[in-house]
């Protein structure tokens, strides 16, 4: 099993952060990679799709509000991988209340690519969505 973890400190307090992206059905908000997620099964399951209409479905599988995560299954998805589980975490940085360290990590089998492959593109994926977290606070 292969995995990966991006971690990013964004300009809000983890509260704004959480406001924002802790909705499972939330990721349009601000990640542009996913401009459409519609909500099924009530709510523990989110049906995305990325600008080149491919479809990423997902199950949530553990959301803790109190401690600011969630964790989710990729069930579909046009990637190189399956047992996919990934997890969004917001973590208050010790001593600043209008900052948040914000870490997105994900463990995969890679499916007919090259593990280095597979880890780049989400590590890829992890980077560029809290860059996006981070302009969109930051507006």
């Amino acid at each position: 099993m292969a995995s990966t973890s991006v971690s990013r400190i964004v300009p809000a307090s983890p509260d704004k952060v959480w406001s924002l992206i802790g909705g499972f059905d939330a990721l349009p908000d601000w990640l542009p990679y996913i401009p459409e997620s519609t909500a099924l099964e009530g709510g523990r399951v989110r049906r995305l799709k990325n600008p080149e209409g491919e479809v990423i479905i997902e199950r949530l599988v553990d959301f803790n509000e109190t401690e600011r995560h969630y964790s989710y299954a990729i069930l579909q998805a046009p990637f190189p991988v399956n047992g996919y589980v990934s997890t969004i975490r917001v973590h208050t940085v010790p001593g600043q209340e209008n900052v948040a360290e914000v870490q997105w990590s994900g463990r995969f089998n890679p499916e007919g690519a090259a593990e280095e492959e597979v880890v780049d593109l989400f590590t890829g994926i992890y980077r560029d969505g809290l860059d996006a977290l981070h302009e969109t606070l930051a507006a």
